[in-house]
């Protein structure tokens, strides 16, 4: 008795659908007991496999033959789910290499999950691509899961979407998109009674950080207010702990640095509880470097902050923030005063940076060539800050940029070199919109209205001194002049031969 069409279409359906995805032909699958046109057949669902020729075919493109089959394997599924929990942990623990691969050896065999099985994939491969920096596929793979009809607005998840692709925008420089993107996203949990959930929280804090990159302070601190007040009636530690986080770096930008190192201390108390070690790190390099801003610097303890930072983003942050807390390191080395290892660690925090022209890697730069300067390499120092000045000339001027012209700035005040600190000067305003004025155009005489001559007859006529009783100066008898002692020529230094330039 022949088998009914539909269990054979369906056999050569999952059949061609599990090649394609591995990447075979039919060529790949043929034997010599079974030939190409035979496998086309199957595949048509015109012939029926043996349980032998099943068995192999099975083999050959990664799947079990219950699933070629009945579509249906539990033993790969329960497989694939641990998979899956094995991908999520190495996400979260830092492990970025591991947890992309992992992901993509789920989706391989997508047919085998379910639909949140496979959208939790999804999301986490988009989430570990925009952790090792490929933010442009991550960008693509969120941007199909946000706008899918099976993303409810308001969820848990899609919540988690519009955060993340407000980090992907403003890391790729488009900050216009990713506020955009959070603004609307918190009208429509503004709009469903949602605006006290940690979700509001989190989503207003990657907004607030958009805010004070684009230079719009006053709307960033308002913002914050809010949010602090929100997070401390109703967050959880973490979201309250993000909340103070952000609020304080946005009191920073405002230059009340009391007040953001105050934010940020409370953040700590509040991250120290949780077991998110990154966010922990981020925060302990952020504390480090607003000590080394602040009015009363404490290098000393900056540094100890910044190592710990380094050690623990070591084990679980991105490549970008095991170079910027390498960097954090050596600045503060500088700070301390040991120049000679500040240059060992610029060096190598530039070293990790991309190849690309970025604003942390001029900042670098600006470190190895002021820890040059002091250790005495003026010519090597020159030429990193060349190379730095060169980098920041490619970059679209921002807040971010304007900071560097006037840190640079001041390095050359330092210096004594008063043209290149206005030339710096000049252009860390004109980053900010402040262009100098054009030069006035000079007067011709031509233009200048005619002198009429004056008559002489209205000049007055000095009268003559007169001459007939001029002063008489009485001579001083010599008898009442003091008379001037020789001095001693012992006394007087002798006077040390100047030498020629050659002779030195």
């Amino acid at each position: 008795m022949k088998p009914p069409l539909s269990v054979s279409s369906g056999i050569g359906r999952r059949l061609r659908e599990q090649r394609r995805r591995r990447g075979l032909n039919q060529q790949d699958l043929a034997s010599e007991d079974i030939s190409v046109s035979y496998v086309s057949l199957i595949e048509t669902g015109k012939r029926m496999p043996s349980p032998a020729i099943l068995e192999a075919l099975a083999d050959r493109v990664g799947c079990s033959v219950e699933y070629l089959r009945t579509g249906r394997d539990d033993n790969r599924g329960k497989e694939l789910r641990l998979k899956l929990a094995f991908a999520d942990i190495a996400l979260r623990n830092g492990a970025y290499g591991e947890a992309l691969q992992s992901y993509a050896e789920v989706l391989e065999s997508a047919p085998l999950l379910d639909a949140p099985a496979l959208r939790r994939a999804n999301l986490g491969q988009a989430l570990t691509m925009e952790r090792l920096g490929r933010t442009e596929p991550a960008l693509h793979l969120l941007h199909a899961l946000y706008e899918s009809p099976d993303t409810t607005p308001g969820s848990a998840e899609w919540a988690q979407l519009a955060i993340a692709l407000c980090r992907c925008y403003r890391t790729a420089g488009d900050l216009d998109m990713s506020i955009e993107i959070g603004e609307k996203a918190t009208r429509t949990l503004d709009d469903l009674g949602l605006e006290t959930t940690d979700d509001h929280v989190q989503l207003g804090t990657a907004l607030m950080g958009c805010y004070q990159l684009r230079g719009n302070l006053p709307r960033a601190h308002m913002l914050a207010a809010r949010l602090v007040e929100t997070a401390d009636s109703t967050g959880s530690r973490a979201t309250r702990g993000s909340a103070y986080w952000n609020a304080g770096l946005v009191a920073h930008s405002r230059g009340r640095t009391s007040e953001a190192l105050a934010l940020i201390e409370r953040a700590l108390v509040l991250m120290a509880q949780t077991d998110n070690v990154r966010h922990q790190a981020m925060l302990k390099g952020s504390y480090g470097i607003l000590l080394l801003e602040s009015h009363t610097p404490e290098p000393a303890r900056a540094l100890r902050l910044l190592k710990e930072a380094r050690r623990d983003l070591a084990e679980v942050g991105t490549a970008l923030e095991r170079a910027l807390a390498e960097m954090g390191v050596a600045w503060a080395t500088l700070r301390c005063g040991r120049a000679e290892e500040a240059v060992t660690l610029a060096e190598r925090a530039l070293g990790l940076f991309s190849a690309q022209d970025t604003v942390e890697v001029v900042e670098a730069r600006f470190i190895l060539g002021e820890a040059l300067f002091a250790t005495g390499e003026g010519g090597r120092g020159e030429s990193a800050f060349q190379e730095a000045v060169r980098q920041l000339g490619r970059l679209t001027p921002s807040r971010k940029t304007s900071k560097l012209w006037r840190r640079l700035g001041d390095f050359w005040q330092h210096q004594g070199r008063s043209a290149e600190a206005l030339g710096a000067y000049q252009q860390a305003l004109a980053g900010v919109g402040l262009h100098p004025l054009p030069a006035p155009e000079p007067v011709l005489m031509e233009h200048l209205p005619a002198m009429e001559p004056v008559p002489t007859e209205h000049l007055a006529v000095a009268e003559p001194m007169p001459t007939e009783h001029p002063p008489v100066i009485e001579p001083v008898p010599t008898e009442h002049l003091p008379v001037a002692e020789p001095m001693p020529t012992e006394r007087l230094p002798a006077a040390e031969p100047v030498l020629t330039e050659r002779q030195r």
